[in-house]
Order: structure tokens, then sequence, then C-alpha cells
């Protein structure tokens, strides 16, 4: 993450060379962290915790249906509160990642909340133990109930994989000293991280952006800085990942889950079979897509061999101008507008109301992401904004998010969240148009063959990397459950899976088999990233169903997003005629990479 003094500085003459960049005002979530607002909700959450489990402990299976329904609307309660003090001690802390007092707030809240909420286990334990016939009748008896049967769905997934009582009261509370831990080593050791580049200090944000450089003596070095550091430190990095992995084996034994995916899948919502068809799918296009597409880019660069600094190099005819954040701004609001002007209206208040964080700061966490928070406030979106044509596609994509949390928030705390298999369709959609909106405005074939170009790579980044990860994730986790791993092995398994994703026109420099190290989805959120790669699948064959011109297709749009995690992805898919466990759904949306690069490669004609 990021380091106390980077080059590039909101505040500084080098942040406002992009303009009056926005900062985030958290206090629509609190005052302050010393406010008497943050206490009264801590203090009643404890006591809110307690009479919860002081009514309902040994109950459940006796209740009425609308017995239930309060209970279900009193949990939903504690989950918004909690959810709400964890998003601002969150959020306060990605702000400087670096600063003790915030992490030691973060990490006392969290400690007091796993407390607290120890008493409610019992909860989703007993819930499950309810016989399918009796909450049938349930649901029957009380509309309201019924409503949140996609949530039981989801509880009732994991019944075949509990624990008892008593042993999942002692996981919930010893997570603090678990995996969380473990999460916070893994943060704070990269937030530390220096690296020098040409005689400059540099934080990992900083150096990782050097890797899309023109200079390509200036990739070279950023590389190599990335590779030395991440060698200095593989010894913690190979051990964090050796305890997470052996931690999530034990307790997939315990809980009896076939595979280390099916917590993910049971967790998305998603059968194994269709996350099998979307990777197996990609693996069988990388020929046709990333071999063919850097490919063509060596030849763009005048290249025999690429070597791995060059695989994001700016394409030689791209245009080096820097875009300031009001340009940004108009440019991604004005393609939501050309979408339809409800969608624009909805991405406004980010703009106004302090919903985003955009400059690169000292100590501010790296990468780009926005927050729901919970449903009674609003989303925050995070960036690290340095005025490249690809942060407006960023821009782009996290407000698309915003978006669709601002909509899917009328569902309620419980059903508000969207599985991360359908989280990413508003966030690609939204750079689709954006994307769509700029390739209308192209004034060259020189124009059109960037924006193209970049598209293709971000896809790639998004399809194939992404699938190259999981692959390597499923390789590390069953390598694990073998024994140790040295650093060395972890560094094989990255390798022979950069390769197959890659292609044969690629030279890998040595210390590259390190680079597995700072991806942080590895480590916070285990085979998270094939999500991207079904979002974008998803998304792909979803535009392809509005430019064949469905009249009906916004309005079904505006409802798949508002129905959060409402309904499962067959149910939301269905309007539009996509059906996403048809290995033929895969391939529409890969096809129109593939388009694409069709359309480059006849440019060279």
């Amino acid at each position: 993450m990021a380091h106390p003094s980077p080059v590039f500085d909101a505040n500084s003459s080098g942040g406002n060379a992009f303009g009056d960049l926005p900062e985030w005002d958290l206090t629509d979530l609190y005052p302050s962290e010393d406010s008497a607002e943050f206490k009264r909700d801590m203090d009643w959450l404890e006591t809110a915790c307690a009479e919860f489990a002081h009514d309902y402990e040994g109950k459940l299976a006796s209740l009425s249906a609308s017995e239930m329904l309060t209970a279900v609307l009193a949990y939903e309660k504690i989950e918004n509160i909690a959810g709400r003090i964890m998003s601002y001690a969150g959020l306060r802390y990605y702000q400087i990642t670096t600063d003790s007092d915030r992490a030691k707030f973060m990490a006392d809240a969290q400690d007091k909340i796993t407390a607290y909420t120890t008493p409610l286990v019992f909860y989703g334990l007993e819930f499950n133990r309810i016989e399918d016939a009796q909450l049938a009748d349930m649901l029957a008896q009380n509309a309201d109930l019924a409503r949140y049967k996609p949530v039981f769905d989801r509880m009732r997934a994991m019944k075949p994989h509990q624990l008892s009582d008593e042993l999942e009261k002692f996981l919930h509370d010893q997570s603090t000293i678990g995996a969380a831990a473990w999460n916070r080593l893994f943060d704070e050791t990269m937030a530390g991280l220096e690296f020098d580049v040409d005689g400059e200090t540099l934080n990992l944000e900083a150096t990782l952006n050097l890797l899309t450089d023109q200079d390509r003596s200036k990739r070279e070095a950023a590389t190599h800085a990335l590779a030395d550091v991440f060698q200095d430190n593989i010894k913690i990095f190979a051990r964090v990942h050796n305890t997470l992995a052996k931690e999530k084996e034990i307790e997939d034994r315990w809980r009896h889950m076939p595979t280390p995916q099916t917590g993910r899948h049971l967790a998305n919502h998603v059968e194994a079979e269709v996350v099998e068809a979307l990777r197996d799918a990609v693996v069988a296009a990388y020929p046709r897509l990333s071999h063919r597409y850097y490919a063509l880019k060596a030849k763009w660069l005048g290249l025999d061999r690429m070597q791995t600094w060059d695989r994001n190099a700016p394409l030689p005819m791209e245009s080096t101008r820097t875009v300031d954040w009001d340009e940004a701004r108009d440019t991604v609001l004005d393609a939501y507008a050309d979408f339809d002007p409800k969608m624009a209206e909805l991405a406004k208040p980010f703009f106004t109301e302090g919903w985003i964080d955009a400059g690169v700061k000292p100590g501010k966490a790296p990468g780009a992401f926005a927050h729901p928070t919970v449903t009674t406030v609003h989303p925050y979106v995070m960036l690290n904004y340095l005025g490249k044509p690809r942060d407006v596609m960023t821009l782009a994509h996290e407000l698309g998010h915003g978006v669709h949390q601002v909509l899917a928030a009328d569902q309620g705390e419980l059903l508000s969240s969207t599985p991360l298999t359908l989280a990413e369709t508003a966030s690609v959609f939204g750079e689709m148009l954006t994307f769509q909106k700029l390739l209308e405005g192209a004034k060259t074939k020189q124009e059109r063959k960037v924006l193209l170009a970049g598209k293709v790579e971000d896809m790639i980044n998004t399809v194939v990397r992404q699938i190259a990860f999981y692959d390597f994730e499923c390789k590390l986790h069953a390598a694990r459950a073998q024994g140790e791993l040295t650093p060395d092995d972890i560094n094989a398994l990255w390798m022979s899976v950069q390769a197959e994703s890659l292609g044969e026109i690629f030279d890998y420099t040595p210390g590259y088999g390190t680079f597995w190290a700072y991806i942080p989805h590895f480590v916070h959120s285990p085979f998270y990233v094939y999500a991207y790669a079904f979002g974008d699948g998803l998304v792909n064959a979803l535009y392809a169903v509005y430019a064949e011109g469905d009249p009906d297709f916004k309005e079904k749009y505006f409802d798949m997003l508002r129905a959060g995690g409402s309904k499962h992805h067959t149910d939301l898919l269905a309007p539009f005629g996509l059906d996403a466990s048809d290995p033929k759904f895969w391939d529409k949306g890969l096809s129109m990479i593939e388009g694409m690069i069709d359309e480059l490669e006849a440019m060279e004609d």
C-alpha cells in the first residue's frame, strides 16, 4: 500500500496539475472519531446484540411468521449500525494507512464489534436448523418476510458446511487474530515499502504507475525496482500466503467444503460449473485474444520480443496529454447522460457532496474502489487520479459501482449487497458507455486505433489476466494442501500461468516471478478475481443486446441494478435473453473483444 511521502501529492503542485481534486467528507457517517454519535452507536450496538441474543437464542424455531419478521428486521438494523461504524473506521484508515492512530482506531472498533456480535452467531446456525417445510409455511403466511427469501437461501446454502454452535463462536471470536491479522500485516508491509527508481524514492502506487510510462527505460527501471523490493520482502509475503492458505484449508476441511473455491462460489451465489465454463472459455481464447493482441503491440512498439515492462506500455501513437479533473468528470457524466439522463443525475452527487477522494496523497491506500458503506448513507469512491486517459475509465468504472449501490440501497441492508459476480456489472457497463462515446468522437483513424487498443488492453487485463490469477490461486491452494511452499515454489506457480496467458512473444525478466506478492485480492478475498472476468463477459454480452437495439433495454437495465442481491443471476439475465450457464454465453462476450482485435489487425493492412 501507500507510503508517507509519495512523489505525487494532491496537495502539492503535482496534484494541482489535474485541477481541484475532491476529497471525502466522512461526516455523513460520523462527525468525528470521538463524536457523541459514534459512541452512541457503539453503545447501542453492544446493547442491541445482547438483547437480540436474549430474546431469540434457542427460540427461532418456535417463532410465528410475524415474530420471525421482527427478528429479521432487528438483525438488519444491527448489520446497518455495525456496517456504518466499520465503514467509517475503514475509510478513515484508507485515507492515511500509515497513521498508527487511524490503524488503532479501526482495529479497536473491529475488536469491539467482533466481541459484541459473537452472541449473534447462533442466529444463522439456528435458522438453518428450521425444517424446510416450516420455513416455506412462514414465507407463505407473510409477504414481508418472504421478501427476504434470497437472504435465507444464501444462508441455507451454508447448511451442509455448518459447525457446532460452540465452534462457530470460537471461529468468530478468533478471526481478529487469524486472517484479519495477516491481512493487516500484508497491508502495513505494503504501505511501508519504498522503491528506488533511478535514485528517486517512490511508493508502490507511483512505482506501478511508471509501468505505463512512455519512456521504456523508466518502465524497465520500475520493473527492476519492484522485483528487488518484492524479493527483499519475499519471505514475509510467502509466510502470509502459506498461513492464510493453510488456515483456509483447515476451516474448509472442518466445514466439508469439497474444494477451496466452494466457499467463494457459495458466497457469490454462482454454480461451480458456471465458473468453470467461464474459465475454460477464456483459457481456450488466450491464443485468439492476448497472444494475438500482444503480437500486434510488439509490432507497434517496433520490438521483436516483448519484455514484461512492455505489457502495459502506452502505444507510440498514443497522446501523452494530461486529462484534468473537470474534463474527466464531464466526459463520464456526458456518456452516462447519453445512455439515460437519470444515470448522470445519480452520479452527480459523487462530485458535489464529498463522495469521491481523488488525489494521490501521503499514506493513502493505492488503487481505486467504491465502498457501499450502508444503505442509510451512500457510497464513497476512492481513486488515485494521475490525469491519464485510463484514469478517466477508472472513474467511469467506480462511478458505475456507485450508481449501482445507490439504486440497490432501497433493498435494505440484507438484500442490497450484490454477489461479486454481478457486482462488476454496472461498473464495466459504465466504462463501456464512456469508451463508446469516446470512440464515436474519434476524429482520425489513428485516434480510433488508440482507443480500440486501449479498450482491448483493458479487457485483456480484466478477463485474461484475472482468469490467469484465478488459475494461480487454484494452483497455490492445491499445492499448499500438500505442504509448506517456499518462495521459489510460489514464483514457479506464478510463472506457469503468466507464460500460458500472455503468449510466446514475451521474455520474462529475472525477478518477475515475485510479482504475485503485491496482488491484494489473493490475501483479502481468495478467488475473488474471477468475478472481474465474469462481470466483463456478462457486460459484453449485455452491451451486445443493447447495441442490437432492444427497445426496453434501459428499463430492464435499471431494474437489474435496483434488484441488488435480491435475485439470482439467472433471473436477472433472463429478461435480456441471456443465460450464464450456457457456454455460448461466454463466447458472445469474448467475441466482442476478438472483433476489436480483428479491426486493429485490419488497420495494419
